[in-house]
Order: structure tokens, then sequence, then C-alpha cells
């Protein structure tokens, strides 16, 4: 039995707006093909990427950090439910730190990103955590359901 079936379907069911850490502006990139699909299926993407801040993509504002995106939706009474993150492994950690802060409800990790220690902070925090899986396809499986 996969461990993560039952956090999957909760933050599948109850996340309305995904902050995608790591979104790529172009339309080519894993990043983008995911939130894409995401957005096509009802989620609102919230883009993070400091690169690309500043900028829209996929119609939605860009955000340097986190931090910045969820003050932004907080001034709409709005709050980011789930923290999508398209980054390196070592990288993760100040991300989780992040999700944190601004309470989100889940981390998710996406294929091949795993950080056992930004992994461990976010249960702590009571968040849930998915790691090693793209939402895309697990969004996929459960509409199969």
């Amino acid at each position: 039995m996969d461990p993560y079936s039952d956090v999957i379907t909760k933050l599948l069911a109850e996340s309305r707006i995904i902050a995608v850490v790591g979104l790529s502006p172009n339309p080519d990139r894993p990043s983008h093909e995911v939130a894409a699909y995401l957005q096509r299926h009802g989620y609102r993407i919230i883009p993070v990427n400091p690169v690309a801040a500043g900028t829209e993509i996929l119609n939605e504002h860009c955000y340097a950090t986190l931090t910045l995106a969820a003050a932004a939706l907080a001034e709409q009474q709005l709050r980011i439910h789930l923290v999508d993150v398209f980054r390196k492994s070592e990288l993760v950690e100040p991300i989780a730190d992040e999700a944190v802060a601004i309470r989100a409800n889940g981390l998710w990790l996406q294929l091949g990103v795993f950080n056992q220690v930004a992994i461990h902070k976010a249960h702590a925090a009571g968040l849930d955590v998915v790691a090693d899986r793209c939402t895309k396809i697990e969004h996929e499986k459960w509409l199969a359901l």
C-alpha cells in the first residue's frame, strides 16, 4: 500500500490554491506543464520564482518568495494551501521553513526531490507532506478512482 495515498487524496481534494516554487515561464519545462495541468483542473496556481518575479506565468503574477506571495494573497483574504516544489533537494529546507511560516496545509516535493530535514520540519509543524511524487501524475490517478 502507498504510504502517501491518504495524504495525496486529502491534499488534492482540499487544496485550491497551490504555490509552485520553481515554476518556469518556459512551457517546455516540467514545472510549467504540471502547473498548467493543475490550473486546467480548477486549481489556482501561484508562481514563485525569483528570476521571473514581477512577470506573469500562466496569467498569474510571479513572486520572488513564498512569503511575498502569501502576503499578497492575504490582502485578498486568501491563503496558499499547498506548496509544490520544483527545486533541487538540497534547496528545499528554506522552502519548507517558509511553507511552515505562511501556514500552508501541505508541502509537496516533486519527482526526484527528497530532503529528510525539510520533511521532518514540515511534519513537526503539522503540514501534510508528499515527497518524490508528481502532482499531475497523482491527480490523474486520483481522478481515475
